[in-house]
């Protein structure tokens, strides 16, 4: 009989990963959010969550599971439910990350919890990062990742929660194919919900490429500074309600809520919040 695996033997699991915030890089991140580049890229602050660009595992293509990402059980645990997502997150900024900088990741798993939501069974896995350089900590992280199952397609369409908010600025999006390719690939990210659209539709059921979670709050992040240039953030936590596609236009809102703070969300074409976060900073 074959042995239960219990995933909070992995709780404590600890892995240090090292990087580059290389320029070549962040070159590309601007092209990719069409955003203009400073002329002189050297030694230029990164702006917050592209850190997220580096410490991607190197992993073989035989290494890797069906969906694309890398197989389970190692440092994450071999969690038996075939759709994973990045639920959430929440960061404490310490001081800007500067391109040229050598870096390190310090990621241990908090915890793991089996949960049973409104598409069924559920496992959540919180790992927290922290980043730092030569002269101590840039950031600390922790980061939600779920694992659930496939939905059934005769399942009734759960309530979602409805964006009646009014916000003090907004842009709207229209996601593109190409986009999600580039994030995905400075990323390092070969889950083939953002890219491989046939997969997309006959396996996991989607109706089109997933908007990456993390491109959202990026954009959200975007968003806020090109409004409040000045601000400097100190913490920044959201959660996803709902996924993206690229097949509809999608609205990023931002909203303050007293000096240094603000609310941010992200709304479908539906109305409904598919993601929503919270910013502080100092101006």
């Amino acid at each position: 009989m074959k042995q239960k695996i219990r995933y909070t033997d992995w709780v404590g699991r600890t892995e240090t990963t090292e990087d580059v915030a290389d320029e070549s890089k962040v070159a590309r991140m601007y092209a990719t959010l069409n955003a203009e580049s400073p002329a002189n890229l050297s030694h230029q602050e990164l702006p917050n969550l592209w850190h997220w660009m580096y410490f991607s595992p190197i992993v073989p293509f035989s290494d890797l599971g069906g969906d694309g990402h890398p197989k389970r059980g190692n440092f994450l645990p071999p969690v038996d439910l075939p759709r994973r997502m990045w639920a959430g997150g929440r960061l404490e900024f310490f001081r800007p990350l500067q391109v040229g900088q050598e870096i390190a990741r310090t990621s241990t798993i908090k915890s793991v919890q089996n949960k049973n939501g409104r598409t069924g069974e559920m496992v959540f896995v919180t790992v927290s990062h922290e980043v730092s350089d030569k002269s101590g900590m840039i950031l600390i992280e922790e980061q939600d990742i779920v694992y659930r199952d496939y939905v059934p397609k005769d399942r009734p369409t759960p309530s979602y929660k409805e964006a009646v908010e009014l916000s003090d600025f907004s842009k709207k999006l229209v996601p593109d194919p190409v986009t999600l390719f580039r994030y995905s690939a400075l990323t390092f990210n070969g889950h083939r919900i953002h890219y491989d659209r046939k997969y997309c539709l006959e396996e996991e059921g989607y109706p089109g490429l997933v908007f990456h979670g993390p491109l959202t709050a990026t954009l959200l992040i975007c968003l806020l500074t090109s409004n409040r240039k000045k601000i400097a953030l100190k913490n920044f936590e959201f959660r996803a309600l709902k996924p993206l596609f690229d097949t509809h236009t999608f609205v990023l809102h931002g909203k303050e809520l007293r000096s240094g703070m603000y609310d941010l969300w992200a709304v479908d074409h539906e109305g409904h919040i598919a993601m929503e976060a919270r910013a502080t900073g100092t101006s």
